[in-house]
């Protein structure tokens, strides 16, 4: 079975760094895309990664989300729910297009453009091992830590 390898992610995080998805070369990474911080679908979607935070650890996994917003908007999120792993701003959509998530969607009955609530599990080699698109959120974090613990 061939192989995708992960596009590139390489942005600024809460924890002060630049994360480098290609840095984490030997461990699962799974990315999920989030339209907004403080919103209700993002806010549940988070927590959810939380709540699960430490069997993706056991897992070997290293968990990241990312979104449009500001690394001051990101950090008052995280502390907001007690966040153990970073959130990555990606302003200028660089990895958001790289990743084919940004989308054209219906709010309020006009179009407009944004980031498709999407998960991808990088695996251990770089390549994107399983992705979600268009996720719903509900139960969608125990099926990526489901897939997670698959992996070898």
């Amino acid at each position: 079975m061939p192989t995708t390898p992960a596009p590139a992610l390489k942005l600024p995080s809460t924890d002060g760094t630049t994360f480098d998805l290609s840095a984490a070369r030997g461990a699962p990474v799974v990315v999920f895309f989030y339209p907004k911080d403080n919103t209700p679908g993002c806010t549940t979607e988070a927590a959810g990664f939380r709540d699960h935070f430490k069997a993706f650890t056991r897992a070997g996994a290293v968990l990241v989300g990312v979104s449009r917003d500001s690394l001051k908007s990101h950090a008052s999120f995280r502390e907001k729910l007690g966040l153990p792993f970073d959130l990555l701003s990606d302003p200028d959509e660089t990895a958001c297009t790289a990743w084919g998530v940004m989308k054209m969607k219906n709010m309020y009955g006009k179009q407009v453009r944004g980031i498709e609530r999407s998960t991808f599990v990088v695996a251990a080699d770089g390549s994107v091992a399983r992705e979600w698109r268009g996720v719903k959120v509900p139960g969608h974090v125990d099926e990526v830590l489901a897939f997670v613990g698959t992996l070898k």
